[in-house]
């Protein structure tokens, strides 16, 4: 496992050590298949293996993670049914959050979203997979952000949680299609134009799923 969780504040432990797995498994820092392994958290996070345990019977709870034994821990590989649900989902409510981020976007929102396509244009020049993952997600829940929809980010959190390692194994053969909506995106917003912006995201959001549909990334499992 390649990725750096944080160092704890032990004033909220619990807490803390959840969001630290979620982000990771939000950013595509997990894969699907990947056994995670309470001690060596624990360790990497410098607490207990108390709260990790916790954090993680949450998340199963949650259907973010797979609990297969005690000691077999895993990132679940989404079956294609599951995943087209949650895509049907995202489709309503991301196409909402565009809609309503194009009526409210001021320049300070506009000029963000044009740095996040910057910097994902970068990382994907450099092939650097996962840094270009973790900001098409930002971006997704920026829009969020700038509609002033905190209850709506709270359910993509929800369901970005199981999203985050599908797309991130994904994104490599992805490539550059996985961003080339988002320009749409911020054109419809520039003018303020609220269907332009849904659609847009929507459009993204079905381009990539194609690209996750024909790969090997779901489970192919009856």
């Amino acid at each position: 496992m390649n990725y750096e969780f944080k160092t704890i504040d032990h004033n909220k432990l619990g807490e803390v050590v959840y969001q630290n797995i979620a982000e990771a498994l939000i950013k595509g820092a997990l894969r699907p298949g990947a056994r995670l392994k309470i001690r060596d958290l624990a360790q990497e996070m410098g607490t207990s293996v108390t709260p990790v345990r916790d954090a993680i019977l949450r998340l199963v709870h949650e259907g973010a993670l797979l609990l297969k034994s005690p000691r077999d821990i895993r990132v679940p590989v989404l079956h294609p049914d599951r995943y087209l649900e949650i895509r049907t989902i995202r489709l309503k409510l991301e196409g909402l959050a565009a809609e309503r981020a194009a009526a409210m976007a001021d320049t300070n929102d506009i000029k963000r979203l044009e740095m996040l396509i910057s910097n994902n244009e970068r990382a994907l020049s450099a092939r650097d997979f996962a840094l270009a993952t973790e900001i098409n997600q930002v971006f997704h829940f920026e829009l969020a952000n700038v509609a002033a929809m905190p209850i709506l980010r709270g359910i993509l959190h929800n369901l970005w949680l199981q999203m985050g390692p599908i797309i991130s194994a994904a994104y490599g053969e992805g490539g550059r299609t996985m961003i080339e909506h988002h320009y749409d995106v911020l054109d419809a917003i520039r003018k303020h134009d609220a269907q332009a912006a849904k659609q847009a995201i929507r459009d993204d959001i079905l381009s990539g799923g194609d690209i996750i549909l024909n790969s090997n990334v779901l489970s192919n499992e009856a």
